[in-house]
């Protein structure tokens, strides 16, 4: 998911819409691009895994981590996706 020159509201929106339907289709790990702002203080860079730790978010998610480099280092999220119970 490329968060880039989203809005918060918007960006939260489709954040959300992402990692469900990721946990819906069996997901494990899914990217999420946000961006390294400008001098490296992007909004969406600190916002995205505040997102991911709050609910609903939290209750569909392992965890998180920043990206390789090759895969857009600290302007991006390794998100881990849980599995479906049942």
């Amino acid at each position: 998911l490329d968060l880039h020159g989203h809005s918060q509201d918007l960006a939260h929106g489709e954040l959300i819409a992402f990692i469900q339907r990721a946990w819906i289709a069996g997901r494990r790990c899914v990217l999420v691009v946000t961006g390294k702002g400008v001098k490296g203080d992007g909004i969406l860079k600190n916002q995205v895994p505040r997102w991911l730790n709050q609910s609903p978010l939290r209750e569909r998610i392992l965890g998180f981590s920043y990206a390789r480099p090759q895969h857009g280092g600290t302007g991006a999220l390794y998100v881990l996706v849980r599995r479906q119970r049942g």
